[in-house]
């Protein structure tokens, strides 16, 4: 029996370290959590990093997704290969560099758009939310961000 319990307390301390390293950090993903905007940005083609920007998202526990033009320079960056610096409820909050992908399934802003209307008051009187039709049309891209690979 007790060689039982301590095989069940391996296994279970090797899932919780594999769940761990799979996703973000556990102070990235608290304030991902309980913040209303992260702070964004990307790599320019000199090796610099363009100016922080703060943007509107939602977190589902696995990665994060904010809507942008498909002319700004994030999605032109992310486009080339850039990866994301993101920080997470101020400019000087909890931080990692992640990978970014642009997404144009209608299907991900419609997912996004109730979340919006519950995170931000604005979005909630139908504005300023992710629209799946701007996404079909090429009007508005979405941008995921995954967690650093570790």
């Amino acid at each position: 029996m007790r060689r039982m319990s301590i095989l069940v307390v391996l296994l279970c301390g090797a899932l919780v370290a594999a769940v761990a390293s799979a996703g973000f950090s556990p102070q990235v993903t608290s304030a991902l959590q309980s913040s209303k905007e992260i702070y964004v940005a990307t790599k320019r083609h000199d090796g610099s990093m363009s100016k922080v920007v703060p943007v509107w998202f939602m977190f589902d526990g696995d990665a994060i997704y904010f809507a942008t033009l498909p002319s700004s320079y994030k999605a032109k960056r992310i486009k080339k290969g850039s990866p994301l610096y993101v920080w997470v409820g101020a400019s000087d909050g909890p931080h990692f560099v992640g990978p970014a992908e642009l997404i144009t399934d209608p299907e991900v802003a419609a997912r996004m758009a109730p979340v919006y209307a519950q995170k931000y008051w604005i979005a909630w009187l139908g504005l300023f939310k992710p629209n799946p039709e701007r996404v079909r049309t090429g009007k508005t891209v979405i941008v995921k961000v995954r967690p650093p690979a570790s």
